[in-house]
């Protein structure tokens, strides 16, 4: 309720023309509003965990270098790209240093999500290159390349999790067989993982796992399509993407994989802006939801600067999305509503509401900042 009553006092000035550009339809982002919102929201959680270390306490306790944090310090990265403060690059190193650049599960780990920590580890090593930022997270993946198991991404966030660090070790060293070994991981979830693959290339959209395959459907009888697993796919494929080498092994394939499923969402987008956490069936748990419409639309902005698509097809829904999130899931101390709690299925989490705290914060403010940076370098937004 407090919060609700400070945003009724604060919603003046540059917030009210972002109320008024949703309310009127607007066709542009006011980027000087959209940096005050990441940076808001950055802020908040930064002075929310000043302790990098500290470990992270739900249900039980676990250490703050697993993926919900890992993604945070993705989107840190990238805002530290378009806003170059030393807090941001400091806040992340604290991190990295504070455990040990290690890995939650050890160097023998074949988990991404544990993984996942290692993309930051790689982008900080390559801005001071310390070999004990690397050294854990090479290794771990070099295990992973000597052996011949493809199928240990059994579920579809693991794309993401894992993806771009072996994308960065074989840009970094030159060597395709973290491109191969990628891909053979890919390929297995897409076309093989529960029998046929998660990937449908009819209505070109993953299911999370096997236990959504047919024939399980939503209760109006469609197939389940997770949002944010989705919204996993589309981040994995633009951070590989922007990684590799123009010549890489499969790029095309992961090219035309994104391509796919950017037209694939357009059209199930929400009047209101957001994508359900359901794609397909808005009756499951249908609502508005942060993290995976903010992955939607870090695709499409990304898939624009890059010239893979016109503007015109995804400039406004890439408008509408941000300033529905902007105006109202940002709280005015910078708490992220409509943030998904974590889970596999559209229910998990739920209620998802303005006031409602998901189990983490820091993966939605993540992919809200991977989305808001990626808009910032927009031209004609």
């Amino acid at each position: 309720m407090e919060r609700r009553k400070a945003l009724g006092i604060l919603l003046a000035g540059s917030a009210l023309t972002n109320v008024w550009a949703r309310e009127t339809g607007s066709s542009k982002i006011d980027k000087k509003q959209l940096l005050k919102s990441l940076r808001l929201a950055n802020n908040y959680f930064v002075n929310k965990w000043p302790d990098t270390g500290k470990s992270i306490i739900t249900n039980r306790e676990r250490p703050s270098n697993i993926w919900t944090r890992a993604v945070y310090y993705e989107g840190l990265m990238a805002l530290y790209q378009i806003d170059p403060q030393k807090s941001y690059y400091d806040y992340a190193v604290s991190w990295g240093e504070n455990h040990k650049w290690g890995l939650r599960n050890g160097i023998q780990t074949r988990n991404g999500d544990d993984q996942c920590c290692g993309q930051t580890y790689i982008d900080l090593y390559l801005i001071d290159k310390k070999e004990e930022r690397i050294k854990d997270i090479k290794a771990s993946i070099d295990l992973m390349v000597a052996s011949e198991k493809v199928s240990d991404w059994t579920w579809i966030d693991a794309l993401q999790m894992a993806m771009p660090v072996y994308a960065k070790l074989g840009t970094i060293y030159k060597d395709d067989r973290y491109f191969e070994k990628m891909y053979a991981l890919y390929i297995h979830t897409k076309t093989k993982e529960g029998g046929n693959g998660l990937y449908n290339p009819e209505e070109k959209l993953w299911w999370r796992d096997k236990d959504f395959l047919p024939p399980y459907k939503t209760p109006a009888g469609k197939n389940c399509y997770w949002s944010r697993g989705n919204g996993w796919i589309v981040a994995a494929l633009v951070r590989v993407l922007e990684i590799m080498p123009k010549d890489a092994p499969h790029r095309a394939e992961y090219q035309t994989m994104l391509l796919d499923m950017l037209a694939a969402l357009l059209p199930l987008q929400r009047t209101d802006g957001y994508w359900n956490v359901s794609l397909t069936d808005q009756t499951d748990f249908g609502g508005k939801e942060v993290s995976g419409t903010s992955l939607f639309i870090y695709g499409m902005a990304w898939a624009i600067n890059n010239g893979l698509v016109k503007a015109k097809t995804y400039n406004a829904a890439i408008v509408k999305a941000w300033n529905a999130m902007q105006t109202e899931c940002l709280h005015p101390d910078g708490f992220l509503g409509f943030v998904q709690g974590t889970g596999k299925e559209p229910k998990d989490g739920q209620p998802v509401t303005y006031d409602s705290k998901p189990d983490f914060e820091d993966y939605g403010l993540g992919c809200f900042l991977l989305a808001g940076t990626e808009i910032y370098k927009m031209k004609l937004i």
